[in-house]
């Protein structure tokens, strides 16, 4: 069943990329424990921790902030159907109840609706599975 869409479905799978992007800069790669340790060699007398924290961080920041400014843009149509659309691919929701998801979005939208959907841990997949799981 293919649901008609207010958001054009080519926004949601931009927003699915970026918010992929966000979860990806997100560095795992220090052991636990170790965050903030420094080698210091004595033979030249300085440390060997190079890292390029600030650039990543302000970059990752650009693309939340990106994200953020566009999901704010959305009417109020088109940012209920995001919400559902997410509801529906973290099976909140099925296709059939596509409606009711769309209604529960409109009527609980206090706040930013783009502050609740990046504090979604999993944005992109629950988008990317919603749009497949509605037909588009």
């Amino acid at each position: 069943m293919a649901v008609e869409l207010n958001i054009d479905p080519d926004t949601v799978r931009l927003f699915a990329q970026k918010a992929r992007l966000i979860e990806s800069s997100v560095d795992d790669s220090f052991e636990d424990g170790h965050e903030h340790d420094v080698e210091f060699d004595p033979e030249s007398l300085s440390d060997s921790h190079a890292h390029e924290g600030l650039q990543e961080e302000e970059a990752d920041n650009m693309t939340r902030d990106e994200l953020k400014a566009l999901i704010e843009d959305l009417n109020v149509d088109e940012s209920a159907e995001l919400v559902a659309i997410a509801w529906v691919g973290r099976g909140d929701y099925d296709v059939a109840d596509w409606d009711n998801a769309v209604d529960m979005a409109r009527g609980r939208a206090v706040g930013s609706t783009a502050r609740y959907l990046l504090g979604m841990s999993m944005l992109a997949d629950y988008l990317d599975e919603g749009l497949e799981a509605i037909g588009v």
